[in-house]
């Protein structure tokens, strides 16, 4: 009898109520100790049944309470974190809970949600992942925590979740492959959340973003290749799809600046801003680079962004603000920037301030870089820098000035 009852609670523990319904195991946090009470620490409880369920295949399921508590969790291969809706996984306040770490070749302190070296792994349920940020947004310089990494790990998939108020990046695929983020939220408040940038693959490839709202204080995508003055070797970040997505205020979609690795291979449909300082946005410069190219951007809305169009070798490096007009030619080194290939089709801008802004180095001039139907309403035109550039179909429309300025090395028929 006694057998009977030991063996009934360990079902209870990995089944939940479901357990009679349906063939799914479920392991419910709270059957482990958390209590979801909003006050304490409720790690260790977590932790634990993330490493004796991820082994079974059963969920990882934090439900039944309104906020769970947490320091940094590792999941495991085979781990689904179903977080219910109305149901919120925090971040610790303790800034001492999260260590200081290495990592992406740079100084920083452990996530809240990490994985390295895994493989099969889903975070799901319709519930929100809080970083608690607001108390590392007061010091910027300060070693910060970013919310969720994923280092080395193949096979994820991100869907139905709100992630928000990182103290840092949110998420961060970092070196690895096969990653799928669908129909979820990313937020942080402007301009407090300093660096809250919202999905940045890192040196990682075959990554999906499918309706995805962004809504944050930095870049609301930033696909990263490599540290600028990097050393080497860095792997490049390659085949990103960005479809049916929407980018409220942040600093856009960009390629970089970090992208020592390089980056090819984007493609960017149905996409929507609104509100953005920049929209399509790609940025390196001399101390930074690598080949960078093969992209296509197609479908795109602007609303009241800054920037609508940038693609600029001048982000650091020792770049001044006067970027091309006042630069003078370098050697070209392992870090120097190759931009080329670059298709943007079917964009409508209104009430942009600049329209566009492209600027090449003299020793690398931006490549075969196309224009079809775009349409511009904005504040000031474009401008135009050692740059080969093409269109079909391109209306500029300033309130002051030119629609275009072609400055030194422009080139194609802009001119």
């Amino acid at each position: 009898m006694q057998t009977a009852i030991v063996s009934l609670a360990m079902l209870a523990c990995c089944y939940g109520m479901a357990g009679a319904q349906s063939s799914e195991k479920v392991c419910d946090v709270q059957k482990y100790g958390a209590t979801g009470d909003g006050k304490t620490l409720d790690t260790v409880a977590i932790q634990k049944a993330i490493d004796e369920c991820a082994s079974k295949g059963a969920i990882v399921r934090l439900a039944g309470a309104a906020k769970f508590i947490s320091a940094p969790l590792i999941l495991k291969s085979h781990t689904t974190l179903e977080i219910a809706a109305g149901t919120t996984l925090e971040a610790s306040s303790n800034h001492d809970d999260f260590p200081e770490v290495e990592e992406f070749h740079d100084h920083g302190r452990q996530s809240l949600l990490s994985a390295k070296g895994a493989e099969d792994i889903t975070i799901r349920g319709g519930g929100v992942i809080d970083g608690a940020g607001a108390s590392w947004w007061t010091n910027p310089r300060q070693p910060r925590p970013r919310l969720i990494v994923f280092d080395h790990c193949k096979h994820v998939l991100m869907e139905n979740v709100t992630v928000q108020n990182s103290p840092m990046w949110q998420i961060v695929p970092y070196y690895s492959e096969n990653l799928t983020f669908r129909n979820m939220k990313v937020l942080a408040p402007e301009p407090e959340g300093h660096n809250t940038d919202g999905i940045d693959p890192f040196s990682s490839k075959h990554i999906v973003i499918d309706h995805v709202y962004i809504d944050t204080g930095d870049d609301n995508v930033a696909i990263k290749s490599g540290q600028p003055g990097s050393a080497g070797p860095d792997d490049p970040t390659v085949d990103i799809t960005i479809t049916d997505c929407t980018f409220m205020k942040g600093h856009g979609l960009s390629v970089g600046s970090e992208v020592a690795g390089g980056v090819q291979h984007l493609r960017v449909e149905r996409v929507t801003f609104n509100g953005t300082t920049q929209g399509i946005r790609i940025k390196s410069g001399r101390d930074r680079g690598n080949d960078i190219g093969d992209f296509v951007y197609k479908d795109i809305t602007m609303q009241d962004v800054g920037v609508a169009i940038q693609i600029t070798d001048y982000y650091g490096g020792g770049a001044t603000k006067e970027g091309a007009a006042a630069v003078t030619p370098a050697p070209e080194t392992r870090l120097t920037p190759h931009i080329h290939d670059i298709v943007i089709e079917n964009v409508k801008v209104t009430g942009a301030k600049v329209a566009m802004d492209i600027e090449g180095l003299p020793e690398s001039p931006i490549k075969n870089v196309v224009l079809k139907n775009v349409q511009i309403d904005a504040a000031k035109g474009a401008k135009i820098y050692y740059a080969e550039v093409v269109s079909q179909g391109l209306v500029i429309k300033p309130q002051t000035g030119p629609p275009i300025m072609a400055g030194a090395g422009a080139k194609g028929n802009l001119k």
